[in-house]
Formats: C-alpha cells, sequence, structure tokens
C-alpha cells in the first residue's frame, strides 16, 4: 500500500506537469507543424481524459497519505486543486476563453503537483515513520 501511495503522488506529479506542457506547448506546435491538430492530443478530449485520469487518483492518494501524516493541509490544497481543473476541463473555454482556461489550467495543475509533492515529502520524512512510503521496490 505504501508503494502505491508514492507511486500515485510521482504519477499525479507527472501527469499535472504533462497536462502544463501539454496546454504551453499545443499553440505551438499548432504553429510549426499544422497537421498535428488532427491527431487526438490536439482537443479538448485530452483535457477532459486527463482529468479523468488525475481527479480519482489524486483523490485516492491524497487521501492515503494523510491517513499517514495527519497533515490537512494537503488534502485542502490538493482538493482546491482538483476541483479548479475539473472546472476548468468542464466549464474554462466557455467561461474564460482559451487564454484563460490556459492560465486556469496550468495553475490548477500547478497546485496539484505541489500538493502530492507535500505529500510525498511528508510520506518520507524521517520523523513518520509508520509511513513507510519511501520504498520505491
Amino acid at each position: 500500500m505504501s508503494k502505491i501511495q508514492s507511486l500515485g503522488d510521482k504519477l499525479s506529479i507527472s501527469l499535472s506537469m504533462l497536462c502544463v506542457v501539454h496546454c504551453l506547448a499545443m499553440p505551438v506546435l499548432f504553429v510549426v507543424l499544422p497537421t498535428i491538430s488532427a491527431l487526438p492530443l490536439a482537443g479538448e478530449e485530452f483535457h477532459l481524459f486527463l482529468a479523468a485520469v488525475v481527479i480519482p487518483l489524486s483523490t485516492l492518494t491524497l487521501f492515503m497519505g494523510c491517513r499517514h501524516h495527519r497533515t490537512w493541509r494537503v488534502v485542502i490544497v490538493g482538493v482546491f486543486g482538483l476541483l479548479a481543473l475539473g472546472a476548468t476541463a468542464l466549464f474554462g473555454h466557455d467561461i474564460l476563453g482559451e487564454s484563460g482556461e490556459k492560465i486556469a489550467t496550468v495553475l490548477a495543475a500547478s497546485i496539484i503537483a505541489i500538493a502530492h509533492f507535500w505529500n510525498y515529502k511528508l510520506c518520507s520524512s524521517e520523523k513518520e515513520v509508520s509511513c513507510g512510503c519511501t520504498e520505491i521496490d
């Protein structure tokens, strides 16, 4: 279970950063390689797919970590980021426009990554020996 929590934090950070890279790189790639717009990565479906994977994975991982380190601040920050990401994925383009959606997505994904970084650090700190999240193999 501790391996799952550690892997979940790392995977959630990676997926959040993939979302950031996707938001920032796709406009440049559209200009440089216009044919890329035909790929499934180019549409809003990719954002919805990432949100559908990140939200349940992050929720589970954050609560697993909190069960060990009892720092609710991590969960609160993480849930705020998840709610912001979900709302942006569903309504961001219509409400905020394209630029606003990108900014909101980057901020929300960064908040999620920060929460998972805190979660991972708290679980792997020496003072919290009962967590066991530092086991990698």
